[in-house]
């Protein structure tokens, strides 16, 4: 938890400032999903930016968190899309489903990919990320990050997905310090304190974050921050996912 979550602000604030001066970065795309963590960001870069954010929202199928996005874009004056990728992400499952599988020996055989269920939720995000990124290069803009220090700590995050990005204002901020800030910036901005406070969930499962997780974010960061101990047996999840997820973190092998 910050111990002073104005100094924090600020602090992001200067961050950014230097970076938009020693990149040149003329302003920001931002995947807004009615979330807690994309809304801080999004109120982050409207305190450097101004009005050059775009803000791209992108359901695939029935999203529930549409409106609370659209109503985000509204209240913070965002320039933004609704871009629904449920077409192209519906393409990709049936053409990789229906394609036949042809042996080393290049023998032909009646026989399909059948995608994992866990595969199949990585799509949307990594659909997401090409979008931001073809208006990015449209716009002359850079694509800005909404991912959280708990999310990375246990890879609840798509790799070449949401995890991707140009620079990222909150990755060093837990869950509960993005909610800390984030409560300060709706005040600011006048905007519902709801949107910070509210459940996070990836919007892909149906289930909120810390059904799928089976433990609290208060107890992740808790942990993380050495302030609380928690039973042995939610130590080994944190840490079985901490591990597993190593390789979303490490940049790719290269020989040398």
């Amino acid at each position: 938890m910050l111990e002073n979550a104005n100094e924090a602000i600020s602090e992001i604030i200067s961050w950014l400032q230097r970076y938009k001066e020693h990149t040149s970065c003329r302003g920001v795309v931002i995947g807004l999903s009615g979330g807690k963590d994309s809304t801080t960001v999004a109120m982050l870069c409207k305190k450097v930016w101004g009005d050059n954010i775009f803000a791209a929202l992108m359901p695939n199928g029935n999203q529930v968190d549409l409106d609370d996005a659209l109503a985000i874009a509204k209240a913070l004056h965002l320039q933004h899309s609704v871009i629904y990728i449920n077409d192209a992400y519906r393409s990709i499952v049936d053409g990789i489903g229906k394609s036949n599988i042809i042996d080393r020996y290049g023998d032909f055989h009646l026989q399909y990919i059948a995608l994992s269920d866990k595969s199949k939720t990585n799509i949307p995000p990594r659909l997401r990320m090409t979008v931001l990124y073809a208006i990015a290069q449209t716009f002359g803009y850079q694509v800005v990050g909404t991912g959280n220090a708990s999310e990375e700590y246990i890879g609840w995050c798509t790799k070449w997905g949401d995890a991707a990005c140009d620079f990222n204002p909150i990755a060093r901020l837990n869950c509960t310090e993005v909610v800390q800030i984030g409560q300060l910036l709706a005040k600011e901005f006048g905007l519902d304190q709801r949107y910070i406070i509210k459940t996070p969930a990836d919007g892909l499962t149906g289930k909120s974050d810390e059904d799928n997780f089976g433990f609290t974010y208060e107890t992740l960061d808790g942990y993380m921050d050495g302030e609380i101990h928690p039973d042995v047996a939610i130590v080994e999840k944190i840490e079985a996912m901490h591990m597993a997820s190593a390789h979303k973190r490490a940049k790719p092998a290269k020989i040398y």
